[in-house]
């Protein structure tokens, strides 16, 4: 699924990320400030989420509480090795069941699920955002 989009249609854009991805763990990959935790944000919205969602950049992981459970986001742009992902526990916030949501993957790709959905996010030309969910 490839859509061009603008912020205003966020909201749209995260209910169809949602039924897109047969996968509860998806990672979000893009530059810095395109809007990854933006539109995990949404998501997040869509899946219940009552309370505050900040970037984890400093935690690593933050915690939210859906209307299906835990909802784990991860931020390892600050992250040294993939070390690190084991030290907090990654695998099993990985293996949980739970959705999943990690920003900046390659920091960690050698420790991902190869199963994994995967949301692309590039800036257009006319300043819109594309996502592609794969």
């Amino acid at each position: 699924m490839t859509i061009t989009y603008s912020l205003e249609e966020l909201l749209d854009i995260a209910e169809q990320v949602i039924a897109h991805t047969t996968n509860k763990i998806i990672s979000f990959d893009g530059d810095m400030g395109i809007g990854k935790t933006t539109l995990i944000k949404q998501i997040c919205k869509q899946l219940g989420v009552q309370d505050g969602i900040t970037s984890p950049t400093y935690s690593l992981v933050n915690e939210y509480e859906g209307d299906e459970g835990p909802i784990y986001h991860f931020d390892f742009y600050r992250i040294e090795d993939e070390e690190e992902a084991y030290h907090i526990g990654f695998e099993e916030y990985l293996e949980s069941g739970a959705w999943v949501f990690i920003e900046w993957p390659d920091r960690v790709k050698n420790i991902l699920p190869m199963d994994i959905a995967t949301v692309k996010i590039v800036l257009t030309e006319d300043g819109k955002r594309r996502i592609t969910v794969a």
